[in-house]
């Protein structure tokens, strides 16, 4: 079952005008604020009835239709999404990976050939988050069901990142395969004066011979 993400609080409001509640059910969808919401739903009320009527079916179709992978907890439509059922994936090597975007995010670059695992979160104690509401449980019936020989912590360069991959390292520790971090540094064509202490740090850390 996909989780359900937290949802803007709206203060009631009792009136029942149609474009009103449009307006504030748009609000509720993160990073929307009023006035989007509302240029929103005035472009729905000025725009032909078909796109009305393709928005809302497209939302009905991907709420019933759309579930987990239940091996890499990503989006499908299927039992196992489109990259897990690739033969020409290497299934030995797993990236793990915080959100679906960051998958995305990877495969547009084009190099990875191998499979995922998502997280769907991240370690965040702040925000009572903690490694149950991760999808770490699947992650480990997938080392200790397959011949997985190496996994990739992709997680993001924060704090909570950082975190949420050492704790994976740590429960790892202890099973036959390699665990490997992905490397940050400066970004082509960035200067240092501009770069954080954190990310100079891991590009310090992670030099490579220079030939």
């Amino acid at each position: 079952m996909i989780p359900k993400p937290v949802i803007k609080e709206v203060p009631r409001n009792p009136s029942k005008n149609p474009i009103d509640q449009l307006i504030r059910a748009l609000v509720r969808l993160p990073g929307v604020g009023e006035r989007t919401a509302t240029r929103l739903a005035f472009f729905i009320l000025r725009s032909p009835g078909e796109l009305s009527r393709e928005i809302a079916n497209a939302i009905l179709s991907v709420r019933e239709k759309v579930h987990f992978c239940e091996r890499c907890q990503n989006f499908a439509e299927e039992k196992l999404c489109y990259l897990c059922r690739n033969p020409e994936r290497d299934q030995a090597v797993v990236c793990v990976v915080e959100e679906p975007a960051d998958l995305i995010a990877l495969e547009k670059a084009g190099t990875y050939r191998g499979t995922y695992h998502i997280l769907h979160g991240v370690i965040a104690p702040l925000e009572g988050v903690g490694p149950e509401q991760l999808k770490i449980d699947s992650l480990m019936k997938r080392v200790k069901g397959e011949a997985v020989k190496e996994l990739i912590l992709a997680t993001n360069s924060n704090m909570e990142g950082e975190a949420t991959a050492l704790y994976l390292k740590d429960l790892l520790k202890n099973y036959p395969v390699a665990i490997t971090r992905i490397a940050s540094g400066v970004p082509v064509g960035g200067d240092l004066e501009f770069t954080d202490p954190m990310t100079l740090a891991r590009a310090l850390t992670s030099r490579q011979a220079y030939s």
